[in-house]
């Protein structure tokens, strides 16, 4: 096991890596500070590992509750479901809500967590590579608008985050694939060695080599887990965790909740994200062509959907949560490892972009 830690100051919390975690209740148990625990999962990771982690809670008053699985759920109708459970359950501030899943998961127990009286406790269990690597780490939460991704929400720090690494044994390809994308993030906008060593053990990812996958959710963490301690409401530079999240996110929006999964669509925005930079004559073509090969060896998409036109991208970026006083702040790349936050790109040079993509 290894273990890293999110310096909060009194709010500061560990992130415990390793193997088998999930059934071993002794490491993680006393970061619940009660004695009831909901346990929320959706209907795919739930026969997979509830009763194991209620194993683990073994002697504790625990409840548990099912939600459907994927992001076209993660609505404020859905996450009431957590809240009844609470209920029913007659569960007191005292209580911890655990969140057993992905990012969905996650995103929608925490934010739970922190609405029910007014905020109870909150431990992440995340059970995908990109739960593991980014969601699970820094406290944002939330849900779903029909008009932008992540809309409502807030920001609710867990106290402890358990990955168990084989939890990624029953990952589908895809959805491993998808981890990678916010994995390859850290390195392009802050860490360049990590950048080459993703190029040079992708391979054993893929494989799911349990030293390399160690050592990826390890490196992930520690970047962030850098940027949260120094800007936890993402005033300054932890903004610049959002490369590709801007054009990511509409096209999640655009094209229906679900259809892309974020680490799809953040791969694709990056692209696009590069590209622009290209344009503002901060990277070169070769450095664009490099990170295209790797995305395309990791099996992500790097082009944009054809259904959205350049129009249908502005109007979504414009309502995206990073847009200010009708400016769009994007992340770009000064040059690879050297990511920046831009109010300032010229409409035109964002137009060639996306007209570039969206042909």
């Amino acid at each position: 096991m290894q273990t890293l830690t999110v310096e909060l100051a009194d709010r500061s919390y560990p992130i415990l890596i390793g193997a088998g975690l999930l059934d071993q209740g002794e490491y993680w148990r006393r970061y619940i500070p009660g004695r009831q625990v909901l346990v929320v999962s959706n209907d795919t990771i739930a026969p997979l590992y509830l009763q194991r982690t209620l194993a683990a809670l073994d002697g504790l008053q625990t409840a548990h509750v099912i939600l459907p699985d994927g992001e076209q759920y993660k609505t404020l109708e859905v996450l009431n479901r957590i809240f009844d459970a609470l209920l029913d359950a007659r569960f007191d501030r005292g209580c911890t809500v655990l969140a057993l899943g992905g990012g969905v998961i996650g995103d929608m127990s925490g934010f739970a967590a922190a609405c029910y009286q007014r905020g109870v406790h909150f431990l992440q269990v995340p059970t995908t590579l990109l739960a593991q690597v980014d969601s699970s780490v820094g406290g944002k939460t939330g849900v779903n608008h029909a008009a932008g991704k992540n809309m409502i929400g807030a920001f609710y720090q867990p106290r402890a985050v358990i990955a168990d690494t084989d939890t990624l044994n029953t990952l589908p390809d895809r959805e491993l694939a998808a981890g990678l994308a916010e994995v390859i993030k850290y390195g392009l906008i802050r860490d360049l060695p990590f950048l080459d060593w993703i190029e040079e053990n992708l391979p054993a990812l893929q494989a799911r080599d349990p030293a390399a996958l160690t050592h990826a959710i390890y490196r992930s963490c520690l970047n962030k887990a850098e940027i949260v301690g120094r800007d936890e409401r993402e005033s300054g530079e932890r903004a610049l965790l959002n490369l590709g999240h801007t054009f990511g996110h509409a096209i999640e929006t655009g094209t229906g909740y679900g259809q892309w999964l974020h680490g799809e669509a953040v791969a694709a925005g990056t692209v696009m994200a590069l590209d622009l930079s290209r344009r503002r004559n901060w990277l070169e073509p070769q450095d664009v062509e490099r990170v295209v090969k790797l995305f395309q060896r990791a099996g992500l998409p790097v082009t944009a959907p054809r259904e959205l036109a350049t129009d249908d991208f502005l109007r979504l970026m414009a309502i995206d949560k990073k847009a200010k006083d009708g400016r769009i702040n994007l992340v770009l790349l000064k040059e690879l490892g050297h990511a920046v936050i831009c109010d300032d790109t010229p409409t035109e040079l964002l137009r060639a972009t996306l007209d570039a993509f969206c042909c």
